[in-house]
């Protein structure tokens, strides 16, 4: 059943009717929201238009008379309708037999998580994932662990995937950089699963958490090395810094980390997503679409900078300009860190390197140089690579990016 010899197929999930009921919950719960949310902007336009200059005083902005008669009862509608297809599919999802479930699945309720991961969860929305260590695509249970573990002789290799992605997706053309280190190097690939729209502290804390549990349910020593793509990467470091604050006994045995894109200083598609912020609000026409610009996750406002701890976010608005004043985080002791970077440009220019980098990351962010020493990450010259003519999902399967992380690993 753990095979690492996997089919490379495409992948089947398996998922009960009751998750298909839930996800119908969701999705509708979703949609409620939206409404509500939507009749939210269209009625401060409104009021905007109607009042402009007249009261610059009132924070939440509402129609009287029957134009406000008409929003709120589109509100009230609306939330009547969800909860009554909340209570009927509840009734029904303890009825359902098994079906089965798609990778297409996994990949959109993927995307809409690390979009909304976070409101997901405050919503308590049963489409909020919940992270997991998984193989295949399923949970793996204690038994399941430490069959792994014993197969292994301890050598395992966690997966640690990137923004609005899943465990499945490191299959890519029928490459997966685990199995192929499985078979190459013998490693024992466990895949971590997780909801990318928290933010990245908060993941961080819960991963670190997770691995010492891993620890304590190994009947033998473990030998760890981590392969994180972009965000993943952050997630790694900040569970190293709350493993640390909690004393846990799993950074003793992490030998090596490997970071495919990893914005260590942040993305410049969030960096512009904070401009359009600004300006939105800028005028009082725009104001009320500002609300549009910042549908977007927690996650994704800490690739801004690149931000990996609770003091980076706590107490302020992050949709707010700012220039960057993360606290400064090394790359963790005792640790071999390796760090790649994709570049779409074939030859290396100040606008391939420096702005589009692989269209995501650039060079500089993702092998982590920074003006300023104290955000510099120390990354040894032999254990940072430059692949040219390929984008951040080629980091995934391209060859020439897993013959490096091979090389790597294979390095005493």
């Amino acid at each position: 059943m753990f095979n690492t010899r996997r089919k490379s197929k495409k992948l089947e999930v398996k998922a009960s009717h009751s998750e298909r009921a839930n996800d119908i919950r969701g999705i509708n719960q979703l949609t409620v929201d939206a409404v509500t949310g939507l009749t939210d902007i269209v009625e401060a336009l409104h009021y905007t238009i109607l009042h402009l200059g007249l009261n610059k005083q009132e924070v939440k902005p509402r129609t009287k008379g029957v134009t406000g008669f008409v929003y709120r009862n589109i509100r009230s509608m609306t939330a009547f309708v969800g909860d009554k297809v909340d209570f009927s599919l509840s009734q029904l999802s303890s009825a359902f037999g098994q079906h089965e479930s798609s990778l297409k699945r996994e990949v959109a309720i993927s995307m809409l998580n690390g979009v909304l991961g976070d409101y997901l969860l405050e919503r308590e929305n049963p489409l909020a994932v919940i992270m997991q260590l998984r193989r295949d695509g399923k949970p793996l249970s204690d038994v399941a662990l430490r069959h792994l573990i014993e197969q292994s002789d301890g050598k395992i290799l966690l997966m640690v995937h990137g923004l609005c992605m899943n465990d499945l997706q490191w299959q890519v053309d029928e490459h997966d950089h685990g199995v192929e280190l499985a078979r190459d190097l013998g490693y024992e690939p466990i895949y971590l699963h997780y909801n990318t729209g928290r933010h990245i502290s908060e993941n961080g804390r819960d991963f670190a958490a997770l691995l010492e549990y891993l620890v304590t349910l190994s009947p033998q020593p473990l030998s760890l090395s981590i392969l994180a793509h972009s965000m993943g990467g952050l997630v790694s470091r900040s569970a190293f810094h709350y493993g640390a604050e909690a004393g846990h006994s799993w950074l003793d045995r992490v030998n090596k980390m490997v970071f495919l894109g990893t914005p260590h200083h942040g993305a410049a598609l969030e960096k512009g997503g904070n401009l359009i912020d600004v300006l939105l609000g800028s005028n009082p026409y725009s104001l009320p679409f500002a609300k549009l610009g910042q549908i977007r996750s927690a996650g994704i406002t800490d690739l801004r900078y690149g931000s990996i701890i609770d003091e980076d976010w706590q107490g302020k608005d992050r949709f707010r300009y700012e220039i960057d004043n993360r606290g400064t985080l090394a790359l963790p002791n005792g640790v071999h860190c390796y760090t790649v970077a994709a570049v779409k440009s074939k030859e290396s220019t100040v606008v391939g390197d420096g702005l589009i980098g692989d269209g995501l990351v650039n060079v500089d962010s993702a092998l982590g140089r920074h003006n300023d020493d104290l955000l510099h990450l120390e990354f040894p010259e032999q254990h940072q690579w430059i692949g040219r003519d390929m984008n951040h999902m080629d980091l995934l399967y391209h060859p020439d990016v897993y013959r490096k992380i091979k090389q790597w690993l294979l390095d005493s």
